[in-house]
């Protein structure tokens, strides 16, 4: 049996790869299509839901503007406090047309209300919607609806506020179009010239209604979900649905969708899912759901607002692409083998002598095995492997030298070869961790040099960068070993104490710091004293976060040279001092406005 070549088999091994790769790309392509269009359809359907929530809380907001412009008719303060609803009042009559008026302009108003506070609730003017129009309330119609939470909840609200209900079904007593409507009140109280409140205005609105009219502009295909604060659907696909709590069988958003869960506990805003991601949360759909606030703050009323878009709607497109893709990777599976055909062809010969040598680059006895003799283009490629073998290696050594060389400078102060910035923060970031999971503290000193300029100008920079030296080597002397000490720059260092010693001897060791600083220096037969302020911060108390342990400490060192060079301050006791500089400033204050009252009082005396 004739066994296939290195030919051969180079050429099917190439054919493998080119079409494993076109065929790879090719589903690639197909699968990140179909995330970009379900991607894609989510941030469509969510911008979507944001402004069709946009909308209705726009909508609500509308509604109770009109309910404060009614309340504040000088006319609705006088009806509500004087009038009876059973004697002709021209008031009443004049304030009737004005509600009618906003009945006609606003089709989704079921009734505006003008209630008082006296007879029980008394509806003074009331306007209702029916099928053939407009209709006013009078005389013995007029009802007591002081019992009713969106009046008695009003009469308490100060002038200008708005209540808004809970979304319910309107099954009150004679309200015409309103009766089996979902509903939502908005109302505000009517306040006389003392500001007392003697009314209130309640505007019904049709949410159906107001829903659908907000809903129009959306595509065909969309699928829409209302649900309010505790999740009962008020708007659904599926009608029967919707509105359960009122048919005695409740059906949730929470329970029907789990990912909206976050949004009835108040801790997410927003949640889109696929079908394509997760089948059993969003089954053949694309879905976002958004949480909208409305009406007062104080009410906590919001509803979920969700839209779905079905999944295949969405890959239409990634189909066809997928059709497409197919074709081309056969069309280029074909010419990957011819490629590959001639690509080995070409390698075959050259390839058996150096096969073994290119494997082991940098063994020596591999290159042992190279022609390097021959004088045509093996021995040329052979003698290229060598050198270039050697040149990798002579690289290598010298780039892992100067890896070594910037990693050290990267993170050291090039002239004391103290850690700087980054490697402290680094360190402290990694303390205060371990500290956290040990309960223990740490506390980070911040230390400046008091005459470190004076040294600078007087003796030089040179002299300067000397000084920086020493005392970096004495700030060693005096330190733990297990204490950490960098520099910030200029004449800054900064020292991380861990464990137990922070709480208890961070004072001590700043002070053992300052009395060190304090010795005199020899620096190139010069005598000097260099001198440091030191601010303390510790963690926990002072702060949680490295860069806030670092800006603590450093406020306290501004304070301890503020109190007098060659000190130390923890910060807390710089807060302590400030608490205790504002109370007396308060107290001070206090006694110049009483001393002053008791002058302005003598004369009267």
């Amino acid at each position: 049996m004739i066994r296939p070549g290195l030919t051969v088999k180079l050429s099917l091994l190439l054919a493998c790869i080119g079409v494993i790769a076109s065929g790879a790309t090719g589903y690639y392509a197909y699968r990140a299509n179909r995330n970009m269009l379900v991607n894609e359809a989510e941030l469509s359907l969510l911008t979507s839901t944001e402004l069709l929530g946009q909308r209705f809380s726009t909508s609500i907001d509308d509604v109770g503007a009109d309910a404060l412009v009614l309340a504040s008719l000088p006319s609705t303060a006088e009806v509500a406090q004087s009038d009876d609803g059973l004697r002709r009042n021209s008031a009443r009559e004049q304030l009737a047309n004005v509600y009618s008026s906003f009945m006609v302009h606003h089709p989704e108003y079921l009734q505006i209300r003008l209630i008082t506070r006296e007879h029980h609730g008394l509806e003074l003017v009331r306007f209702d919607r029916d099928a053939d129009g407009l209709v006013r309330v009078k005389g013995d119609n007029l009802q007591e609806k002081g019992q009713f939470a969106y009046v008695f909840d009003t009469l308490t609200f100060s002038p200008g506020r708005i209540y808004t209900s809970p979304i319910a079904v309107n099954h009150e007593y004679g309200t015409h179009a309103a009766e089996g409507k979902p509903t939502l009140r908005l109302g505000t109280p009517v306040s006389n010239a003392q500001g007392a409140v003697v009314g209130v205005v309640v505007i019904d609105i049709d949410l159906e209604g107001l829903f659908k009219r907000l809903q129009n502009d959306l595509p065909s295909d969309y699928r829409v979900y209302l649900a309010n604060e505790w999740g009962d659907f008020l708007v659904h696909p599926d009608a029967s649905k919707a509105f359960g709590f009122d048919r005695g069988r409740r059906v949730l958003m929470q329970d029907s969708f789990s990912v909206t869960k976050p949004l009835f506990a108040q801790v997410q805003s927003e949640v889109r899912v696929n079908g394509l991601a997760r089948p059993k949360q969003a089954a053949g759909q694309v879905l976002a759901f958004v949480r909208r606030p409305f009406g007062d703050s104080e009410g906590n009323r919001f509803i979920v607002i969700g839209l779905a878009k079905p999944l295949d709607d969405v890959l239409s497109g990634a189909t066809l692409l997928g059709n497409r893709i197919v074709r081309m990777v056969l069309v280029f599976s074909v010419l990957a083998l011819f490629l590959a055909i001639l690509f080995a062809r070409a390698l075959t010969k050259p390839l058996h002598s150096l096969a073994y040598a290119a494997t082991h680059l940098f063994a020596g006895h591999a290159m042992e095995t190279l022609p390097l003799d021959r004088t045509d283009e093996i021995g040329l490629l052979a003698r290229c492997f060598d050198r270039l073998r050697r040149e990798i290696r002579l690289q290598m050594d010298a780039l892992h030298t100067k890896q070594r060389e910037l990693a050290h400078l990267a993170t050291h102060d090039a002239l004391t070869e103290l850690p700087n910035r980054v490697l402290f923060l680094e360190k402290l970031e990694r303390a205060i961790e371990e500290a956290t999971q040990r309960q223990e503290g740490l506390a980070v000193l911040f230390v400046d040099l008091d005459r470190f300029k004076q040294i600078n100008d007087q003796f030089g920079h040179a002299i300067g960068d000397k000084v920086l030296v020493a005392v970096a080597r004495r700030l060693k002397q005096v330190l733990s070993s297990a204490d950490v000490v960098a520099r910030l720059g200029g004449d800054e260092f900064i020292v991380l104490i861990e464990g137990q010693r922070s709480a208890d001897g961070a004072s001590a060791i700043a002070a053992r710091v300052v009395n060190a600083l304090n010795e005199e220096l020899s620096v190139d037969g010069q005598s000097m004293t260099v001198g440091a302020s030191i601010g303390i911060s510790q963690f926990p108390d002072d702060s949680g976060t490295a860069e806030e342990l670092l800006l603590n400490a450093d406020a306290a060192m501004y304070a301890a040279k503020a109190d007098g060079r060659s000190a130390y301050l923890r910060y807390h006791d710089v807060l302590e001092a400030r608490r205790r500089e504002q109370a007396e400033q308060a107290e001070r204050a206090r006694a110049g406005e009483g001393a002053t009252a008791g002058r302005e009082a003598e004369p009267t005396a």
